[in-house]
């Protein structure tokens, strides 16, 4: 199949590399003139613009790192709606709030093109293994020609709902991951303030009530878990800043739609000022930094 994949980043890229492994030809636009060349080398065509990159193309897949970036690459005058050919599906996999793809899928319709969104989970390690999760938003008749080029990126394609849910869902999970790992920070913390063998603790924590995904598999503590980035010191992984990206747009959706969100908020306060520390580059679970009392 002919692929426009547009964006290159972190994501983007193992992304379409599965998709070229897969035997797809793709048609590639980003910035970066370096993954451009990469990938290239693997058979890909380089496009000047996203409507040249959708010209002749039988999907698009676009990986943008905000809303804005989104809006520009479907709606500007060089961009996805001005080249593609009616009837052509579109999905995007970017991380934004739900009205800006609705508004997108909206105008695309106008031309006769059907766009869907379907954020991802899994990290840039399930990018490159082909193992990310999708959670999509698309009618149920788009969804059943998407899923079969996404499953060759990822390993579980979820149908949220109309467009926009596949948003809702993302933003709603990385709330509570915030929420969780502040949480589980604190705790870690006044154990150890308090006397108590970490590793202890964190065991009994994990066969216990207090039992979650923060603590069992990511620990903030160092040494916990071996594979977690607090043994690495905090790098890699799903960085601070990313999580405050999400944390934004958990709350502005909140406050659009009147509903609170009080932990939410107090989450997105505490990664705020930890990428005011200038610790946004390290892993989001190293907001237990700011629990710690300085060596």
């Amino acid at each position: 199949m002919k692929i426009a994949f547009i964006g290159l980043g972190n994501m983007g890229a193992p992304m379409a590399r599965n998709l070229i492994r897969a035997g797809h030809q793709l048609h590639l636009f980003d910035l970066n003139t370096q993954v451009l060349a990469e990938l290239a080398e693997l058979g890909s065509r380089i496009s000047e613009s996203p409507k040249h990159a959708v010209e002749g193309a039988e999907l698009v897949i676009t990986m943008l790192p905000a809303a804005a970036h989104v809006r520009a690459v479907y709606l500007n005058e060089d961009g996805v709606l001005a080249g593609i050919t009616p009837g052509v599906p579109a999905v995007d996999c970017s991380t934004i709030d739900p009205q800006t793809i609705r508004d997108v899928a909206a105008a695309a319709a106008q031309k006769g093109v059907v766009v869907g969104d379907a954020p991802v989970s899994g990290g840039t390690g399930g990018a490159q293994a082909g193992t990310l999760t999708f959670m999509v938003g698309a009618s149920l008749e788009h969804f059943t020609v998407l899923r079969p080029i996404l499953a060759q990126m990822g390993r579980n394609i979820v149908h949220c709902g109309d467009v926009g849910t596949g948003q809702i869902a993302k933003i709603c999970n990385n709330m509570l991951l915030g929420i969780s790992m502040i949480g589980v920070a604190e705790a870690m913390a006044l154990g150890d303030r308090l006397g108590i063998d970490t590793a202890i603790l964190a065991n009994i924590i994990n066969s216990s009530t207090g039992r979650c995904w923060s603590s069992e598999m990511y620990n903030p503590w160092p040494g916990i878990v071996e594979t977690a980035p607090a043994s690495r010191g905090y790098t890699g992984g799903f960085g601070a800043e990313l999580m405050l990206k999400d944390l934004g747009l958990a709350t502005e959706a909140a406050r659009v739609a009147h509903q609170p969100v009080v932990m939410g908020a107090v989450a997105q306060q505490l990664y705020q000022a930890m990428s005011l520390r200038g610790d946004g580059g390290k892993d989001f679970s190293a907001v237990v930094e700011g629990y710690r009392k300085k060596e």
